[in-house]
């Protein structure tokens, strides 16, 4: 990428010509979105928000210049209020915001617009602030990311672009959100070098870790992401570093560790949307485990502390539709993709229909994930690696080798190892995809992540080749991880295994390995 920007930052023009675009990118959206698939019969209709949308916060005003609020290395400094008899009011939410943004942290969705309105107003008046387009472009990688919405994150790199075109030198603030935007886009390579380059001139800054972190653990470099997190904890230790360090640990198959370090961020996170992201993420490693009791406590009480954590909204739905609470997981899921419209979600969610035998819902979910697809890659999004899995089990499996074989030369992640081995074994490669599958499940080459949907599709593989020792020790290994992994291939891997049996003693034909 290079520096030019797309913002001209040239006053009340620029804004008009901004709101402008922002407006037809609004419409273009709903238009590629099209309705969601109307309830079945029987069904409740979607509990939550309509896509994109949020409560309207109260109007703040604490810009570059403004007496409320200064960004001094990185963090916020609130400068004292009138004091009325009850001591001084609480922070208004675009103040909470502009900190959990300079903090690297997840901010309430609420207080993100009000950040965002109140840069908007500022820059109308003062194009020439670097820092307040660094701040507007980080806010709105913030609220892509949250709502699930692509578009915000081309207008996001708009602002930091124009950041960048203002102050071309010594902009580390810019640099570090183009990091964070590549991230949020799946474009690691990207983020790693946006990364190094805010490194550069900023080396002794916490923040500008954080990114680099998440950029050498999607490019698959577990050794780098190590180091990257030793240099972060040397300078920093609070819930943000805890939550990056707990995403390290569990990629490296240290469960406990990563859960401990989870605990400790929630119970330290100072405002709720950071407490229920961290409490989202303990949800997901006990999901992960099979703990399906101590996973629903943990996205129960994500919800209950910020009622937008539509991830644990998603995670709910796992939850339930293992337990056999179908409609409650249904519904779960409708109120995820209401607020946070992601492909994965349409994924999972056409996947529980289908094992429903309810094959219509499905296809128009699956439908729904390909248009999602394509609207994030229309602004810059990867959607490779969740187009590749539905292709390789539900679509064209030789087209998701292609797709996969492109993102395992980008970024060889065990994820991508895991889909690409089994899209080549979907379209009959199974001898070439057991390397792939070897990847993704050994530790010693990257794949220390303890996945029951990897050891799943290796033990798979192995079966297909007639490797019939292996093939049950991993499948077996895949129901141990998690015995309620997905409504689809738990019972494949049941039916596999009753198929193979116990291993022969004396007699009866050679497990092959």
């Amino acid at each position: 990428m290079d520096d030019k920007p797309q913002e001209t930052g040239s006053g009340d023009g620029a804004r008009r010509q901004e709101r402008a675009r922002e407006q037809d990118e609004t419409r273009g959206r709903d238009e590629a979105r099209g309705p969601s698939p109307a309830p079945e019969r029987g069904e409740a209709p979607a509990p939550g928000k309509a896509p994109g949308r949020t409560g309207r916060g109260r109007r703040v005003w604490c810009g570059s210049v403004a007496a409320g609020c200064a960004v001094l290395g990185g963090m916020l400094v609130l400068l004292p209020w009138e004091r009325g008899a009850d001591g001084p009011p609480e922070p208004a939410p675009g103040a909470l915001a502009l900190a959990a943004v300079a903090g690297g942290v997840p901010a309430s969705l609420t207080g993100l617009e009000a950040l965002v309105e109140e840069r908007e107003r500022h820059l109308e008046e003062h194009p020439r602030d670097a820092e307040a387009w660094a701040v507007l472009g980080a806010a709105r990688v913030e609220q892509g990311r949250r709502l699930g919405d692509p578009a915000r994150y081309s207008r996001a790199e708009r602002a930091l672009r124009t950041s960048l075109k203002v102050r071309p030198r010594d902009n580390a603030a810019a640099l570090r959100g183009l990091a964070a935007l590549a991230n949020a886009r799946r474009d690691h390579p990207a983020a790693l070098e946006w990364g190094e380059r805010a490194r550069k001139l900023e080396p002794k800054r916490w923040t500008t870790y954080l990114p680099l972190v998440e950029a050498y653990a999607g490019l698959g470099d577990g050794e780098a992401a190590g180091r990257t997190l030793d240099r972060l904890k040397a300078l920093r230790s609070d819930p943000a570093v805890m939550a990056r360090a707990a995403a390290v640990y569990r990629d490296k198959g240290l469960r406990d560790d990563a859960a401990a370090q989870l605990a400790d961020a929630a119970a330290a996170a100072g405002e709720p949307a950071e407490r229920a992201s961290y409490l989202e993420q303990s949800g997901q490693l006990a999901w992960e485990r099979g703990d399906l009791e101590d996973a629903l406590g943990h996205f129960r009480e994500a919800v209950r502390v910020d009622p937008d954590q539509w991830a644990a909204r998603a995670g709910q739905g796992r939850v339930l539709a293992a337990l056999g609470r179908t409609a409650e997981a249904l519904d779960a899921y409708r109120a995820a993709l209401a607020g946070q419209p992601l492909p994965e979600y349409e994924l999972e969610l056409g996947e529980l229909y289908e094992s429903l035998g309810r094959r219509q819902a499905a296809r128009d979910h699956y439908a729904l994930l390909r248009s999602r697809v394509r609207e994030a890659a229309a602004h810059g999004a990867d959607g490779n690696l969740v187009l590749g899995r539905f292709e390789a089990d539900h679509g064209d499996p030789g087209a998701a080798v292609r797709r996969l074989r492109t993102e395992w030369e980008r970024q060889p992640s065990a994820a991508a190892a895991d889909a690409l081995g089994w899209a080549l074994h979907r379209s009959g490669r199974s001898g070439e995809a057991l390397g792939f599958a070897v990847r993704a499940t050994e530790e010693t080459h990257g794949g220390g992540v303890r996945s029951a949907l990897h050891a799943f599709h290796r033990g798979m593989i192995e079966l297909e080749l007639e490797r019939y020792g292996p093939a049950r020790r991993h499948l077996r290994e895949a129901l141990r991880i998690n015995p309620h992994f997905s409504p689809l291939r738990v019972p494949r891997a049941r039916a596999a295994l009753e198929r193979l049996g116990e291993p022969p003693v004396d007699g009866g034909p050679p497990d092959r390995s």
